[in-house]
């Protein structure tokens, strides 16, 4: 059974492409109407014009940096000056930084840690008390699979993910008796601009699953009424983690750092 979202809006954060993107297009495909929020509007505007074209939804574009203190209440002010009730939230915006914490600029990890987790937490919050009390939609976080592990040379970026996680399990728990859907997305090495970003595109490789994978998994998670708070993506990444549980934890610190290099 699937879930409906037709005559519901979704917020998606960092929607401008990659897995929030994608988001975007399979919440559309299902009948949401949307409201875009990334700091690119170009992009948000083409993604629109697309979604409109698409599935003929109603989509607005919001233009915001989330990595601000306290960006949710603008963001609400924003949205509620359109005259829209938010149901489903997809809270993607975020990044990562790839280097040896001491190599790191100071300034971009107050930034990681702004978006990833401050930003996340202070949107969710304006918004889930509504979104519980009506049931009607989900709240989606997306982690990682570094949320599993210490990662060496990302090692800011991994604990980033881990709050995300550990947040997004306690909140599918506290609303275990309504009808809310609550998930945390744990994706592994995605065909985005994530690695560009972090700089250390070829670290990981270059199998890597596709958004459309990525969030199919989560869709068809949330379709399950009594479904997990978090999911995996792809099966050796699930495996990695589950094997994680019975290894001794300098164990897998060390295998984490030879993944990734340091």
């Amino acid at each position: 059974m699937t879930i409906d979202h037709r005559g519901t809006t979704a917020l998606v954060t960092g929607a401008s492409s990659g897995i929030g993107a994608e988001f975007a297009r399979q919440l559309a495909a299902r009948g949401a109407d949307l409201v875009l929020v990334a700091r690119r509007a170009d992009k948000l505007e083409e993604l629109a014009t697309e979604l409109r074209d698409a599935h003929r939804s109603t989509v607005h574009v919001i233009p915001a940096d989330l990595a601000q203190p306290r960006p949710a209440a603008a963001l609400a002010a924003a949205i509620a000056k359109r005259g829209l009730t938010v149901d489903t939230v997809v809270a993607n915006a975020g990044f990562g930084t790839f280097g040896t914490f001491e190599q790191e600029d100071p300034d971009r990890i107050a930034e990681e840690i702004a978006l990833n987790v401050a930003g996340l937490v202070d949107v969710v919050r304006e918004f889930y008390p509504g979104m519980l009390a009506a049931g009607r939609g989900a709240l989606v976080t997306v982690a990682s699979v570094a949320a599993y592990q210490p990662v060496p040379k990302m090692a800011v970026y991994g604990a980033t993910k881990a709050f995300v996680l550990s947040f997004t399990e306690a909140l599918w728990f506290e609303a275990r008796h309504s009808t809310l859907r609550v998930l945390a997305l744990s994706p592994g090495a995605t065909g985005t601009d994530f690695f560009e970003i972090a700089g250390n595109d070829e670290q990981f490789g270059s199998r890597r699953q596709t958004p459309v994978e990525v969030v199919t998994l989560a869709m068809k998670t949330l379709d399950k009424p009594n479904g997990p708070g978090s999911v995996i993506s792809g099966a050796g990444n699930r495996a990695a983690a589950w094997g994680e549980r019975f290894a001794p934890r300098r164990v897998v610190v060390a295998l984490a750092g030879r993944l990734s290099g340091a």
